[in-house]
């Protein structure tokens, strides 16, 4: 079992396909960024997530009042399980003023299904691995959770060579689906964006370079709020969001 914890600010954007190509193209050539260990070649990976939730579905609800305060619980793959006895992340992911932490142990999934839906602790191989899952206990002490939506899509991941810490992603193909929410299920859902919208991120730990905010200025770039989960969430309430076209219109009228 293996366990990590960090901390970091994560900004957020929402642009089209030819712009993720141009800023692709500027941010390995000109700047010399390299791609994630897991998109060689500049392939796309993918990532599977299980979200949790209360019968309420407080946590969501809470996070779309944006508070100083507000968490989410997931269990994060890269592939899907065919035993169980594959490893997933289970992650406690909180934001307090704009800084995001994450808590995350290393389990087999069936392990983590079981901790999380029926309090089936996991065996701690040692002290740390211990802490880590006693915090989580206390959570889902707190909160009787069950599995609401699951939510794929496939990266694209960037590192600075000078700065490891600042890391940028791409992500498209957002899909989500609130039946056979099982990573065992695999893949499949309701597209969450336009087929020409990516969804970029850049996560920092002091302040993003220069260089790197010239460049979004040069390309019309702007930071967005925008949540996978908590989009979902208000398109399964019924309730629309903003894609990138309607920014778009929005920005042109309020030039008027």
């Amino acid at each position: 079992m293996a366990i990590f914890t960090f901390e970091r600010y994560e900004k957020k954007y929402l642009i089209s396909a030819s712009q993720q190509q141009r800023l692709l193209e500027r941010l390995v050539n000109e700047r010399g960024m390299a791609f994630d260990r897991y998109n060689e070649g500049g392939k796309v990976y993918g990532i599977y997530n299980i979200y949790f939730d209360d019968d309420s579905n407080s946590l969501i609800n809470a996070s779309l009042m944006r508070p100083k305060f507000k968490q989410k619980l997931r269990i994060r793959g890269y592939s899907f399980p065919e035993t169980g006895e594959e490893t997933v992340f289970l992650e406690l992911k909180r934001k307090i003023d704009g800084i995001v932490t994450k808590r995350r142990v290393i389990l087999p999934y069936k392990a983590a299904l079981a901790f999380v839906c029926d309090g089936v602790m996991p065996e701690a191989v040692n002290y740390p691995a211990a802490r880590m899952l006693e915090e989580f206990r206390y959570f889902l002490g707190l909160k009787k959770v069950s599995p609401k939506v699951f939510i794929s899509y496939e990266r694209i991941a960037l590192t600075d060579r000078l700065d490891p810490t600042l890391r940028i992603t791409f992500d498209g193909n957002i899909l989500t689906r609130r039946y056979d929410v099982d990573l065992a299920k695999g893949g499949g859902g309701e597209p969450l964006l336009k087929p020409d919208e990516r969804l970029m991120e850049i996560k920092f730990i002091h302040a993003p370079p220069k260089w790197l905010c010239d460049i979004l200025t040069e390309e019309r770039i702007f930071m967005t709020r925008f949540s996978k989960y908590g989009n979902e969430y208000s398109r399964f309430r019924g309730r629309d969001f903003l894609h990138l076209d309607d920014r778009s219109r929005i920005e042109r009228n309020q030039r008027l």
